[in-house]
């Protein structure tokens, strides 16, 4: 079966190499790597369709050393082992892993000996934020660059240089179908050239036109992998702009996940935005979200829209406050740093001494609830972006006072 033509028009050496400048152009880190034949292990990550496979094939070539390729969901421990044994019998070798991110304790146990040793120099290639997703043993024992998204200019002299090659002879094609291409492709140059692969042998002369290419899609190829940083982007840019107040773009990137299909997704995340960002400045927001989702699951797609768009805009609008992450943050640090303290005893199981609020007027007494070495810990700071946590800021000052005057 002959290969696709994205596949023959991979990188040769880094020279080939399409965009990632700020990597690979003269002067810049990576490209005197490969110039002084001194390389690391590095970890490339970056979305699907950027170039992490061609990259390290490239490298690799350009440094003329002996490799491997191996993938974390595919390839298993024998697998492995029988590289380490080449290793050990070239006394080195690079080993290019896609998609680091999968790959489990028992390979990364094996590999970080091989590591550490210089026996195998890693080349770990993902898509998802390393910091995030890798084992902090092997990530802090690599560099770690990211592979920026393509421009539109990149994807364009992809294009051009795939039109020159042989499977493509004969090609005609304008700059606006070229463009389209890219503006299909979002930033996919694998995608594009197999759009433009697709385009040559469906068309009766060889000519390539936009409306011939609307014919076979006009629908843009937006990334989206709900497994993959994509769609993690898409979540986060969708919390943080109905954090920051910006209705329209926080409509935007709920159209993109309606698109994608990804009810649970936004169904989570708008609860966390809810307890996260709203918080304390408007607490009815909780059962007005839970409403809104109740009310999205129940008509299904394409009316859930309605429910959903209109409670984004109501959290996008409202008035914020993160008083409440912060606080349990604090408290947490403490916790986890140690600085626990015993219970005191007049509230512990046994409760001698207890003073039952109660039983006074106000439902409130004074009495010592933290720990001896906690006294006086102030994790809880109000806002004042709305009058109910203003509210709670008065009472929360009331009950400081009367602690000081006791």
């Amino acid at each position: 079966m002959d290969k696709p033509l994205a596949l023959k028009l991979a990188p040769e050496t880094i020279d080939d190499v399409i965009g990632q400048k700020h990597l690979l152009g003269e002067g810049k880190i990576l490209r005197n790597l490969v110039k002084n034949k001194k390389l690391p292990s590095i970890i490339l990550y970056g979305r699907p369709g950027i170039g992490k496979t061609s990259i390290a094939n490239a490298i690799v070539k350009d440094l003329g050393q002996r490799y491997r390729f191996f993938n974390a969901t595919i390839n298993n421990k024998h697998d492995f082992d029988i590289i380490v044994e080449e290793a050990k019998m070239y006394e080195g070798l690079i080993l290019i892993i896609d998609e680091i991110h999968r790959l489990n304790k028992d390979k990364q146990d094996l590999l970080l000996p091989q590591i550490e040793s210089g026996l195998i120099t890693l080349i770990g290639l993902t898509t998802s934020n390393p910091y995030h997703k890798i084992n902090p043993a092997i990530r802090s024992r690599c560099h770690i660059f990211e592979l920026l998204p393509l421009s539109e200019e990149d994807i364009i002299e992809g294009l051009k240089k795939a039109c020159k090659h042989p499977d493509l002879e004969g090609i005609k094609i304008d700059k606006e179908a070229l463009k389209y291409i890219a503006a299909l492709s979002n930033n996919d140059l694998r995608y594009a050239y197999n759009l433009l692969e697709v385009s040559f042998y469906s068309s009766n002369n060889k000519k390539i036109t936009v409306d011939h290419i609307k014919e076979i899609n006009n629908k843009p190829a937006f990334f989206h992998d709900k497994n993959e940083d994509g769609h993690y982007d898409v979540l986060s840019a969708f919390q943080k702009s109905i954090r920051g107040s910006d209705v329209n773009a926080s409509l935007h990137y709920l159209a993109r996940l309606l698109e994608a299909g990804d009810l649970d997704s936004i169904y989570r995340r708008l609860s966390v935005i809810c307890y996260e960002d709203i918080g304390l400045a408007n607490p009815n927001m909780g059962p007005r979200l839970k409403a809104a989702i109740d009310a999205a699951e129940l008509v299904g797609f394409p009316e859930c829209i309605i429910p959903l768009g209109e409670i984004v805009i109501d959290l996008a609008l409202s008035p914020k406050s993160n008083s409440a992450v912060v606080a349990i943050n604090k408290a947490l640090d403490d916790v986890r740093t140690g600085k626990c303290g015993k219970v005191p005893s007049h509230i512990n199981s046994t409760a001698f001494g207890y003073l039952y609020p109660h039983d006074f007027k106000d439902d409130f007494v004074v009495q010592e609830y933290m720990p001896d070495n906690l006294r006086g810990k102030n994790y809880y700071e109000p806002k004042e972006t709305s009058q109910y946590e203003r509210n709670l800021k008065q009472i929360k000052e009331k009950i400081d006072n009367l602690k000081r005057k006791n």
